[in-house]
């Protein structure tokens, strides 16, 4: 794989591989979610066209395959980041800074003084990126997705 890593805007026509990503991305831990919850993490390709709509989503391009992903909402709280998810196969890219990244100068743009994300617990090596990051753990909720516990982390931005 010597093709360089991009990192775009999604369009509309990448909504079904932008569902795969994710389900692929999760597949693993589909266990140790509650079947609801794993459903609105991994949503189809209708979701994440309405998704789209709400607010940007990224998507990570390793030669012609999207193998990463990532979508961002500002709200009164912040720049709320949803949707990330990197296929299994394609996790040595770097995809996932690449794509936080994207959302951190978005985030800058719309003068946001923070960006917040919820995740499981059981998503070590996520969570370990998004430490490095520069995320921490707060006790502000949600705390669970549909019978799952979540916890948030956030990144002030000044």
């Amino acid at each position: 794989m010597g093709s360089k890593l991009e990192v775009r805007r999604a369009a509309e026509q990448d909504a079904q591989a932008v569902a795969e990503v994710l389900r692929q991305a999760f597949a693993e831990f589909e266990s140790l979610y509650t079947a609801p919850a794993f459903a609105a993490t991994t949503p189809g390709a209708t979701l994440v066209l309405d998704r789209m709509r709400e607010g940007p989503l990224w998507v990570a391009v390793h030669g012609d395959r999207i193998i990463g992903t990532i979508a961002a909402v500002n709200q009164s709280r912040g720049c709320y980041i949803r949707g990330m998810g990197v296929a299994p196969d394609s996790r040595a890219h770097a995809a996932g800074r690449r794509l936080l990244t994207a959302v951190e100068s978005f985030a800058a743009e719309a003068r946001a003084r923070r960006m917040f994300l919820s995740t499981t617990p059981f998503l070590d090596r996520a969570i370990r990126l998004y430490e490095r990051f520069g995320f921490r753990r707060t006790a502000e909720g949600p705390h669970e997705l549909r019978g799952t516990p979540l916890f948030t982390m956030t990144k002030d931005l000044g």
